[in-house]
C-alpha cells in the first residue's frame, strides 16, 4: 500500500503487499508502522527501518513542561536507537502508533 501523503523516504520503503497501519509525527521525524516493519524518517532520509520482531524496547516518557521523549531500541546494535522528541499536540497520534506497535510485538 502506498499513499501520496507519505514522506518521500517512506514511499521508497513500502512494498505493494505491505499494509500501512499508521504514520505518526514527532518533532523532527515521522514514524511509520506497517504490518511488518517500523521505520523512522525525516523528509530526507530513513534513520531506522527494521522488522517489528527486531524491536527490543519502546520507552515513552512524559515530563511536565517539556516535550515527551520516545525511545525505540532495536535488538541489533548495528541499528541505532532512535530518541525522538514528541510535542504535546502529537501525543494522541504517537500513542496510537505505540498501541499498534505493542500489539504487533506481542504477536511477533
Amino acid at each position: 500500500m502506498t499513499s501520496p501523503d507519505l514522506p518521500e523516504p517512506f514511499l521508497r520503503l513500502l512494498r505493494p503487499d505491505e499494509r500501512l497501519h499508521i504514520v505518526a509525527r514527532t518533532s523532527d521525524h515521522q514514524i511509520l508502522v506497517t504490518d511488518r516493519r517500523v521505520a523512522v524518517a525525516d523528509e530526507h532520509r530513513v534513520a531506522l527501518d527494521i522488522p517489528i520482531g527486531n524491536l527490543r524496547r519502546i520507552q515513552f516518557d512524559i515530563e511536565k513542561s517539556r516535550p515527551a521523549t520516545l525511545v525505540l531500541v532495536p535488538e541489533s546494535p548495528s541499528d541505532p536507537p532512535q530518541v525522538l522528541a514528541v510535542p504535546v499536540e502529537n501525543y494522541a497520534q504517537v500513542s496510537q502508533a505505540l498501541a499498534v506497535l505493542g500489539e504487533l510485538l506481542a504477536e511477533a
